[in-house]
């Protein structure tokens, strides 16, 4: 069985996924830009997987944006986004949570109706390996 290793900013919280992600998917919508402070969200997704918190559990803080679907559980301490299992049973884990490597690629891009317009021309910017002088 897969295993995958992840951890919030500061480190204080860690888990483990037990089982393989079926979906990985970026999304566009207003909610995860606001949640992320960035152009998409970049979550997987499992029926199956199995989550194990391995330190900091006391630390996850969850919220739902009343009205919608939208939850999110993330860091006290750095607000890093981290998983969430959602009522309906999907296991839901942000990528970028991730420790160990993943071999998945994105699948699809959803809502992108609300795509940032800024977010359209990245692909023509330039790219440096770490900050520029």
């Amino acid at each position: 069985m897969k295993q995958h290793a992840g951890s919030c900013l500061c480190g204080r919280v860690k888990y483990h996924v037990h089982g393989e992600f079926e979906s990985f998917y970026l999304c566009h919508c207003q909610h995860c830009q606001k949640a992320t402070g960035a152009a998409h969200a970049a979550n997987l997704f499992s029926t199956s997987a199995r989550l194990t918190w391995q330190s900091g559990e006391d630390q996850v803080t969850g919220f739902t944006l009343a009205g919608t679907r939208h939850s999110r559980n993330f860091c006290q301490q750095c607000g890093s986004p981290l998983p969430r299992l959602q009522p309906e049973g999907l296991l839901m884990v942000p990528a970028g949570s991730l420790d160990s490597p993943l071999t998945l690629s994105p699948q699809a891009h959803l809502f992108t109706a609300s795509q940032a317009a800024w977010e359209k021309q990245l692909e023509t910017l330039p790219k440096f390996a770490a900050l520029p002088d």
